[in-house]
């Protein structure tokens, strides 16, 4: 009797370890994640990325005003950069549905004195650099210069930009923004993701196409050669 049992406990024994080495990899169970706002389950949750931050070094006192003077001015425009971005993502999005082209014209009247209203008092108190930093940002924000709009929304945007941005502030409306060309961009640049980690800012995205850990290799190469 005790020579059956030894052996049926030996087959088991040799079946089970079988059938372990021989399940398949799908029969393991997952773990589903439900994120808050979504009615999807996951395996996985979205990372946003993240950015290790050298400390900041000026080679000049000079240097340094000129970073906390720009840190500041950026800080305080960028807003209405991101705000002008979703702006005309809505009246964009708009637009497509609006077929008739006076219907379309009344709109882009109406969006442009909605954003007036929201912030023209608060772009009057700008200085000029100020203004030409959120030019800039809003070439950031959206791939397009304040004049492309102007001229392409020439109904609506015209008396927004041009009386309250260039008349104004005597600026250029056709600035770009290339953190990849020119040192102040990058500095810009430099003191949004800052901001954007510390959660000083609320991130949005670029329109543009370029990579901040890559600026920060290149001119951290460039100001090594120049000393």
């Amino acid at each position: 009797m005790k020579k059956r049992i030894t052996s049926l406990l030996v087959v088991l024994s040799v079946f089970l370890g079988w059938s372990q080495e021989e399940q398949p990899s799908d029969s393991i169970p997952e773990t589903y994640i439900l994120i808050e706002g979504d009615s999807i389950f996951q395996t996985s949750v979205p990372l946003e990325e993240v950015y290790i931050f050298s400390k900041l070094e000026f080679d000049s006192y000079k240097d340094k005003l000129r970073y906390y003077v720009l840190r500041r001015k950026t800080t305080k425009v960028y807003p209405y950069a991101k705000l002008a971005a979703d702006r005309l993502v809505e009246l964009n999005d708009s637009l497509v549905n609006i077929k008739k082209k006076s219907k379309r014209k009344k709109y882009t009247k109406k969006v442009q004195k909605y954003i007036e209203g929201e912030f023209s008092d608060e772009l009057k108190k700008l200085t000029r650099t100020e203004g030409q930093i959120l030019v800039k940002l809003i070439y950031r924000q959206t791939g397009k210069t304040a004049f492309a709009l102007v001229k392409e929304l020439r109904s609506g945007w015209r008396a927004f930009w041009y009386n309250t941005t260039a008349k104004a502030f005597k600026i250029s409306i056709k600035e770009e923004y290339h953190p990849d060309l020119v040192h102040e961009d990058y500095l810009i640049e430099d003191i949004l993701q800052r901001a954007f980690a510390e959660r000083k800012l609320e991130r949005q995205a670029t329109a543009l196409s370029y990579d901040y850990a890559s600026l920060t290799n290149k001119w951290s190469k460039d100001q090594k050669q120049k000393k």
